[in-house]
């Protein structure tokens, strides 16, 4: 459990790190997201983007930003203990909390090498992509699984309670 806890950092410590593996040559990959009751989608999402480098960074929305995105109700899981469970998975190496509505600043803050977003997004259209690209980066659109959303869980779980 210690293990997971030092994967949660603030943006000072992710940027030491960040150094550190460029430092030792490695490829830091970045993406970003609410991960509100992490699903199969979201952990195929996580492993795809780590093949994509290195270390793989995560800006996590914050519950406020989250708010915004999603709507009053969510999220469902506070940001700690969604931070907290991402730690824990094998593919993520750090990840920081962002109080941000988008991770712009937090991807000009971190210089990763690769940025990857997953869906149906247009490369160029991704927040941070000139920064990346600018600095001889990557940008990555990354699939999702069919059919796997937190919105469809809650969707499903009010079906069975009402």
């Amino acid at each position: 459990m210690a293990d997971s806890y030092r994967k949660i950092c603030d943006w000072e410590e992710a940027k030491k790190r960040a150094q550190s593996w460029k430092k030792a040559g490695q490829r830091i990959g970045f993406t970003n997201g609410c991960f509100d009751i992490l699903h199969a989608g979201h952990v195929r999402y996580l492993q795809d983007s780590a093949t994509q480098a290195d270390q793989l960074i995560v800006g996590l929305n914050s519950d406020a930003s989250v708010k915004i995105l999603k709507g009053s109700n969510r999220p469902i899981v506070a940001e700690d203990d969604r931070a907290y469970v991402l730690s824990g998975l094998e593919a993520v190496a750090a990840v920081i909390i962002f109080q941000e509505e988008t991770p712009f600043e937090l991807i000009e803050w971190l210089e990763p090498d690769v940025l990857m977003k997953g869906g149906d997004y247009v490369a160029d259209e991704i927040v941070g992509y000139d920064s990346v690209i600018k600095r001889g980066g990557a940008v990555k659109v990354l699939p999702f699984l069919d059919s796997r959303s937190t919105t469809n869980i809650v969707q499903r779980i009010r079906e069975l309670t009402t």
